[in-house]
């Protein structure tokens, strides 16, 4: 059963390789802890008992409460495909009350902060340097994810529509519109490139010896480079995609139209955004009425 979910999430949802060996995780955790508490007990025959008592352990074992409604999750999505195969006429998981979570506001970077990475931190003309200061650059005019960002290939940019085609979670495609900036960073970067790297598979970033970048390596070059003009805890290519979208909001922008340009595939991903762009509305207030 649990195979067939997990090929059911991967082929006809089209969900990531990671999001499905996420759920195997969670459903075969789950499966361990039912055989240590009543080997006779399985996914077939349970309760929502059984559920409650494993939360209990997950919580009592330092869990976050983020982490044991992402197990959850897993749980509810697996019992949706078993009824909707008919091999269970109802969910244990439906009336489970969660543990809550604070969500924390997304962070982000200042404006300054990736002006002064761009033109002070990578100044250089190498091709890593160019190859580093185009990754920032994608990250922070497009908004888009790690995991899009490395399989970018040459043929997903169109200069004369000033477009990016990037393949989001789910296999969704979506058009990114690119400016000026990106433009002159691509050119000099691919010429660049032409003269130091061989390109093997039409990959935009490569890595010196021609092979394709990976998103671990993605992250440390963000990451120090970004460390060395910000303070924040984290210092990520995900925080970059939460400057994008806190900077188009602050601006006025269409609350719609991030989301489009996000790729969220709901209003409510897109609307932590607003939070931040609430505070900042409240701190203009603050400043400048004269009664505030």
């Amino acid at each position: 059963m649990v195979d067939r979910f997990l090929q059911y999430l991967q082929y006809e949802r089209n969900y990531s390789s990671h999001t499905v060996l996420s759920y195997k995780n969670d459903l075969s955790q789950f499966d361990s802890f039912l055989k240590t508490i009543d080997n006779s007990v399985d996914f077939l025959s349970l309760t929502s008992d059984h559920i409650r008592q494993w939360v209990v352990q997950l919580g009592g074992e330092g869990m976050s409460a983020r982490s044991v409604n992402r197990k959850i999750s897993a749980l509810k999505s697996f019992y949706k495909f078993l009824m909707r195969d008919g091999i269970v006429k109802k969910s244990p998981v439906r009336n489970l009350v969660l543990p809550k979570t604070n969500k924390p506001l997304p962070l982000f970077f200042k404006e300054k902060e990736v002006e002064a990475v761009l033109s002070e931190v990578i100044a250089g003309s190498s091709f890593e340097d160019c190859r580093n200061r185009l990754i920032i650059v994608l990250f922070y005019e497009t908004g888009v994810r790690v995991s899009e960002l490395v399989n970018i290939k040459d043929t997903d940019i169109d200069k004369y529509k000033s477009t990016l085609r990037v393949l989001g979670k789910r296999n969704k495609e979506r058009q990114i519109p690119i400016g000026k900036n990106i433009l002159e960073a691509l050119d000099g970067y691919i010429e660049l490139r032409t003269k130091k790297v061989v390109v093997l598979d039409g990959y935009l970033f490569l890595k010196k010896d021609g092979r394709k970048m990976y998103s671990r390596l993605v992250y440390e070059i963000v990451r120090k480079h970004m460390s060395q003009v910000s303070s924040l805890t984290k210092r990520s290519p995900h925080v970059l995609r939460h400057t994008f979208a806190s900077t188009l909001l602050n601006n006025g922008a269409d609350i719609n139209a991030v989301k489009a340009l996000l790729g969220h595939s709901n209003l409510a991903a897109t609307e932590m955004y607003t939070h931040t762009s609430f505070d900042l509305l409240r701190k203009i207030y603050k400043q400048a009425h004269p009664r505030a």
